[in-house]
């Protein structure tokens, strides 16, 4: 009965011009951004930087915990693509969002060239290179934290208390998780949430007015 009422929502939200026209223009600026993001990190990644003195890494023994920080991150993407199948207007949030994120990564990448943290460890995740565009792992893709930006995402876009709480516990988790590994400073994941927050509102904005 659900699915078939979000069949229902969607054939709905597809006959509206509205909805239809910020469904494509989202989309097609989205793909416009992943298909230039890998070689603006190629960019990054030639580039010198500052390295940080980070207390907080200082005190963590570094450690591969690639597994756990994927499964909270595909989980957690599994559970919006299952919410956005009977909600279009999720997925539309969240679309708009993500690609608020890219923008403002590429920005904030830009203006503060960083050195990688010392003793990382590498991500194992073939998915996510893909989008990065090379196989080698990127190191200087630093503030903010993608991972937690994306995760925090779902935190401000998810409908239900039950799903922002889901969201709330793999973010913060995964954002705990890359200190562990030493792939982000900690400035890059605290920060992360806020920008995501500020993402949200400016989706909502634009997307706006839609009663779907």
């Amino acid at each position: 009965m659900e699915l078939v009422q979000g069949y229902l929502k969607w054939l709905f939200a597809v006959r509206d011009v509205s909805f239809r026209k910020r469904l494509t223009v989202g989309l097609f600026f989205l793909v416009a951004v992943v298909m230039a993001l890998p070689y603006f990190f190629r960019f990054a990644e030639q580039r010198h930087g500052y390295k940080i003195n980070d207390v907080v890494l200082n005190a963590l023994t570094p450690r591969d915990v690639s597994v756990p920080i994927f499964l909270c991150i595909w989980l957690t993407v599994a559970l919006f693509f299952v919410r956005s199948a009977t909600d279009p207007h999720l997925f539309l949030i969240y679309t708009y969002g993500f690609l608020l994120i890219c923008l403002c990564r590429i920005i904030t990448i830009a203006l503060t060239p960083l050195e990688p943290p010392a003793n990382l460890v590498e991500l194992k995740d073939p998915l996510s290179n893909y989008f990065y565009g090379s196989k080698n792992f990127i190191t200087k893709d630093l503030f903010f934290s993608g991972h937690t930006a994306t995760l925090s995402l779902f935190v401000f876009s998810f409908r239900s208390k039950l799903d922002k709480t889901i969201a709330l516990v793999t973010s913060i988790a995964v954002a705990c998780l890359l200190l562990v590994q030493h792939v982000h400073y900690t400035i890059d994941v605290i920060a992360a949430p806020f920008f995501s927050f500020a993402c949200v509102l400016v989706a909502k904005r634009l997307i706006n007015p839609l009663t779907i």
